[in-house]
């Protein structure tokens, strides 16, 4: 008994002396912080920005010394220099740290105030102002091949918009488009007004302005969609622009019995001018922060793609694509210490009141231009065949070639796939049986991710303690052997808050893959970079292609699924930073850039619009179940049965 009490009583004094050495270990950690923190704030003194000076925004202090188990009251208030008084309690401090183990709330609540204090010496107020140009974003990113910039050119050319045409002052609003002024009619065909399956139906459309006088000119944005709310039908229509006021509406006849065309204007060709001028003017006008953190200090930097170089920048540059992405550097802080990357916000007033006119809910945004007669056509079975050859004698109509259309609110594919239904949670059980599924990108595939998981009861997602809606998330059926994975793509991403570890590129990951044929890759690119120049969505998705190539080359049986944009809701605000303009823009480019390649496409866009639904950037579950029904068809086909059209 005796010596287990002076056993005890010898590890109690070790125990002890432990805790002392850790005590003076820590207090020694926390002088050397302090002391660095004070000199930091004593050199950023003298190099501060002038008052009035546009600054980043300013570090933020998230978790510092009020997150030791006291409540602390923030001080409310304070010089923006130390004083002589605060200095002199500053190095008594210092002399004393051995004391640490013995400090009280209070005493660390006037620690926690010194450190307020020494941080708000620093503490700007305002964002950097953007530089309208890009000059300095013109180094960005590795330098592309000669065939490169022939394609950039390329497909830049292709989605070339015509706009209105030169003033030496903006537009009045009466001189603008005005969908109430507008109209279409119904061209009749050949044979007089008698429409058949198989044969095309165009609608004119003339442009007016608000005073009703004829627009001369083109470059609005229509959509056109031809719709059976009876039978469940609904087709996306073709709009050429004539580039003088009228258009053309072009639609497939597909179904038997009635059909409806509906034409909407979504901006006025004055309104996409100024979301062009925004495009290439400002990039900045969605912004991103970064969180830095080592021990109790924290500060806040803005981040972007690219940053005006006013002040010293971190640079987080991807090492295997290049791909740029900055943040302003931390004042006190290193650049290694970035914990997290997050949206920050919205620029605002990014347009002038004038400019403002042109984006207005219920008149120029998403509003239907009326017919200037009927705008309803009964659709007849098929023409007979002699019929068919007796009519060979008219112009060559332009070819349409919609992806597919709705009935009775069941997509039917056009492109030869057999769309099957997968309406029981075993047929999907039973087709991803064995199967790796990897979804990449933004939210819209996130939400197919989230679709499984519901539809499915074999799916357990597993806890891999990520962030509510932002990932990444695995799940997994045991018993069929499916693995369903989810992450989102690279930033810019404007997610709430994403990890710094957990940002990782597309092509990087595919890059990664093993691939085969029990693997199953899908993507959606999209949503994040409208408020970027073209040329940043080319250059990631130039990446994203050479890294599936690489995967298709090392593991051919490899299947790969692309997910378009879709048509979203639009008001005022929405339109400055996500306009269906576009992310039109960006859809046609990345169906031109993964043409020929052995990829499948989901078309979204045109599921989007020729549904009767009202247009959401995550569409409702009827058009989801499409297209996951879309997306199951092309991993498990159904080889017995033909297409019905």
């Amino acid at each position: 008994m005796a010596g287990g009490a002076g056993t005890m009583a010898a590890g109690a004094r070790t125990g002890a002396q432990s805790m002392a050495s850790g005590a003076r270990a820590a207090s020694l950690d926390l002088r050397l912080l302090l002391l660095g923190a004070f000199w930091s704030s004593k050199s950023q003194t003298s190099t501060r920005t002038a008052p009035g000076q546009d600054q980043e925004m300013g570090p933020e202090l998230e978790y510092g010394l009020e997150s030791w188990p006291c409540i602390f009251q923030k001080p409310s208030g304070g010089s923006a220099d130390l004083p002589r008084p605060a200095l002199s309690g500053f190095i008594f401090l210092l002399r004393n740290i051995h004391t640490v183990e013995n400090w009280n709330c209070h005493t660390i609540s006037a620690l926690y105030q010194l450190q307020s204090r020494i941080q708000s010496s620093f503490l700007p107020v305002n964002l950097p102002t953007f530089h309208h140009n890009r000059t300095f974003c013109a180094h960005l990113g590795q330098k592309p091949t000669p065939e490169d910039e022939l394609e950039e050119r390329y497909l830049l050319d292709s989605i070339t918009w015509p706009g209105p045409p030169p003033r030496s002052s903006p537009p009045a609003l009466r001189q603008t488009s005005d969908p109430v002024h507008s109209l279409f009619a119904v061209l009749p065909t050949q044979g007089g007004r008698e429409w058949h399956v198989g044969d095309q139906l165009e609608a004119l459309v003339q442009m007016h302005d608000f005073q009703g006088r004829p627009k001369r000119y083109g470059g609005d944005f229509i959509l056109a969609r031809l719709h059976s709310p009876e039978l469940g039908a609904g087709v996306a229509g073709k709009v050429l622009d004539h580039k003088n006021g009228f258009y053309s509406a072009m639609f497939p006849l597909l179904w038997l019995g009635s059909a409806q065309i509906e034409i909407t204007l979504v901006h006025s060709s004055e309104a996409v001018a100024v979301l062009r001028r925004l495009r290439e003017e400002r990039p900045d006008r969605v912004f991103f922060k970064s969180l830095f953190r080592l021990g109790f200090l924290s500060e806040t930097t803005v981040c972007n793609m690219c940053l005006p170089p006013e002040q010293p920048l971190c640079n987080y540059t991807d090492l295997y694509t290049g791909e740029p992405w900055y943040c302003y550097k931390p004042k006190m802080l290193s650049c290694d210490s970035r914990i997290n990357h997050a949206k920050a916000g919205y620029q605002k007033h990014l347009i002038t009141n004038k400019e403002a006119l042109l984006f207005q809910s219920g008149v120029n945004i998403k509003v239907p231009i009326h017919a200037s007669g009927p705008d309803r056509i009964d659709v007849l079975p098929p023409r007979k065949e002699v019929e068919v050859e007796s009519s060979s004698v008219k112009p060559e109509p332009i070819k349409l070639a919609p992806s597919g259309y709705y009935y009775e609110d069941s997509w039917r594919p056009l492109s030869g796939i057999t769309m099957r239904q997968f309406n029981k949670s075993s047929a999907v059980t039973q087709c991803l049986k064995n199967k790796v599924i990897n979804m990449y990108g933004d939210s819209t595939v996130r939400q197919w991710f989230e679709y499984l998981i519901t539809l499915v009861p074999g799916l357990r997602e597993f806890n891999l303690n990520s962030p509510k809606n932002v990932g990444p998330f695995m799940a997994v059926d045991s018993t069929h052997n499916i693995l369903l994975k989810y992450r989102c793509h690279g930033p810019p991403i404007r997610f709430s808050t994403v990890m710094a570890s957990e940002l990782r590129y597309v092509s990087n990951e595919l890059d990664g893959l093993s691939g085969g044929p029990n693997t199953v890759v899908v993507l959606s690119i999209w949503a994040h970079f409208s408020t970027f120049p073209v040329e940043v969505y080319i250059r990631r998705l130039r990446h994203v292609r050479q890294s599936l190539v690489r995967l298709l080359d090392r593991a051919p049986g490899t299947m790969v699924v692309i997910r378009s944009g879709n048509l979203q809701a639009l008001d005022a605000e929405v339109s400055l930073y996500n306009s269906d303009w576009y992310s039109l823009q960006l859809d046609e480019v990345l169906r031109s850039m993964f043409k020929g390649l052995n990829v499948l496409l989901v078309d979204a866009w045109e599921m989007s619009l020729a549904h009767h639904l009202p247009h959401a950037l995550h569409p409702p579950p009827v058009i989801v179940k499409n297209m996951i029904d879309t997306l199951l068809s092309y991993v498990c086909p159904d080889k017995t049965k033909r297409q019905l059209t």
